[in-house]
């Protein structure tokens, strides 16, 4: 069943995350059907050679193009104003994919700091292995950043809020430099989510997600996805994506399809109630630093009023006595749960130190902001008042 056709004006995002990239089949299905195919076939010979060619559209192999698949992609480029996009196994496959796409032998990246332990893994480690040097900055600092640059630089990366630090980089500046030296900019912005940031109108060339986290929202699946204009996507992207094969399973495309239709309300909530939480908790006496990009107090909190239309649903504190005290804060939590994850409907907490960022030494950790009595909150859907009791008893204890 061939979709209706475009509305006759621009719809709001909550509506897009309802009905963009919807395909319905000859069944005309209310909710998008989840096709569990491997592959295609084809009326004849010709079709199947014409197909393979792209001389017509069509699909082919689940690795590289399923109708379930394509929904989800569709209505994420649709949420984020990006011309396409692809949908990746996991979030680490997409940023890996986005980078390597763009890397050959003798190339270089440059990167902030402060990211994800297995950024920071693929940046510093597996690059290196194919011949692509990376040079690490402090991302709140442009002059860094220009002097970063050599000859053969291809592509900035960034997270912006970073995990686990919340630290602000100005993506416009950023995007700028990059430019200016023949560079892309990557951007991984999942902590804001697409509610609150949009990358590629501040310059980005290409924006990362795991979709693991908000997008599904409800601790199911795993996911990834890639989003950019169609250039940098056919360029860099989708034949690697087609040949290595880091696909997204039909069935996940659909749970986060279901994920979509109720993200806006999702992350305006826990927005809601981590600003209210942040607000309780920054004068807490066990709290020695409390960083929320919702508050004046922020370090970079001009930036997020240029760049971002909302806080996270995530903050950062650390917690008085370093490890010690943060462990006996965390183990006297009742209702927040310890977990890696974030973006959960459920109130997830971790300490970065001896989970996603253990693998780095003392030093690097602290020229990251990862402290020993840092912990990352990840706040949920419960009503704000009992995650406040809750962390304050915990704090006591701390």
């Amino acid at each position: 069943m061939a979709p209706k056709v475009a509305p006759s004006r621009p719809l709001h995002p909550d509506t897009r995350l309802v009905h963009a990239g919807t395909i319905r089949s000859e069944f005309g299905e209310t909710s998008e059907a989840l096709f569990l195919t491997q592959g295609h076939v084809y009326a004849s010979a010709e079709e199947c050679e014409a197909r393979f060619k792209g001389e017509i559209p069509g699909y082919l192999y689940a690795r590289f193009s399923n109708p379930t698949v394509a929904m989800f992609e569709q209505r994420m480029a649709a949420l984020e104003g990006a011309e396409t996009a692809r949908a990746t196994a996991t979030g680490m496959a997409a940023v890996t994919a986005a980078l390597m796409g763009q890397l050959k032998a003798g190339d270089h990246v440059v990167a902030a700091q402060a990211l994800f332990g297995s950024c920071r893994w693929v940046i510093e480690e597996l690059l290196p292995r194919f011949g692509v040097a990376s040079t690490l900055v402090d991302g709140a600092d442009l002059d860094q950043w220009r002097r970063a640059v050599r000859r053969e630089t291809k592509t900035f990366f960034l997270e912006s809020p970073a995990n686990p630090t919340l630290s602000i980089i100005d993506v416009a500046a950023v995007a700028e430099i990059a430019h200016a030296a023949g560079a892309t900019l990557v951007v991984d912005n999942v902590f804001a989510t697409a509610i609150w940031q949009s990358p590629l109108t501040l310059g980005a060339d290409c924006v990362v997600y795991s979709a693991t986290k908000h997008i599904d929202g409800q601790g199911r699946c795993l996911g990834g996805v890639i989003l950019g204009s169609n250039a940098f996507i056919e360029t860099h992207v989708h034949n690697l994506l087609r040949q290595t094969g880091p696909a997204m399973s039909p069935f996940n495309a659909w749970v986060m399809l279901k994920g979509l239709e109720t993200l806006s309300l999702r992350v305006e909530r826990q927005t809601r109630s981590a600003g209210a939480v942040a607000d309780a908790l920054a004068p807490h006496a066990k709290i020695d630093r409390l960083i929320y990009p919702g508050r004046a107090d922020h370090p970079q909190a001009d930036i997020i009023k240029k760049q971002m239309r909302g806080g996270s649903s995530l903050i950062a504190f650390d917690v008085a006595g370093g490890k010690a005290g943060a462990f006996r804060f965390l183990n006297a939590l009742e209702l927040v749960r310890i977990s890696n994850n974030l973006g959960d409907a459920k109130s997830l907490v971790t300490h970065p130190a001896t989970t996603t960022h253990q693998r780095f030494a003392p030093e690097v950790r602290a020229n990251m902001g990862v402290g020993e009595g840092l912990v990352r909150l990840s706040v949920g859907l419960e009503h704000p008042d009992d995650l406040i009791a809750d962390l304050e008893r915990a704090l006591a204890q701390a």
